[in-house]
């Protein structure tokens, strides 16, 4: 699914490890590869923290929309 494909592509781009990015959504590293490999379902909560963190629509995560868009 393309939501675990834009979760890696996402963190590699900003350039972090999966443990930084765990330790900001609040949760463990772990955790947060089965998200990045399809492997667990990422909670709602934490995907507005990533789009949060990441400045970035959660329409873009989520696969609906094809370019990211800044949020406010």
């Amino acid at each position: 699914m393309i939501v675990y494909e834009r979760l890696r592509n996402l963190r590699e781009k900003a350039k972090i490890s999966q443990s930084e990015i765990a330790k900001i959504i609040g949760t463990s590293q772990s955790y947060y590869a089965q998200y990045e490999n399809g492997k667990r379902a990422i909670p709602f909560e934490r995907v507005i923290t990533l789009a949060r963190y990441y400045n970035i629509s959660i329409d873009y995560i989520a696969g609906l929309i094809d370019m990211p868009r800044e949020i406010d």
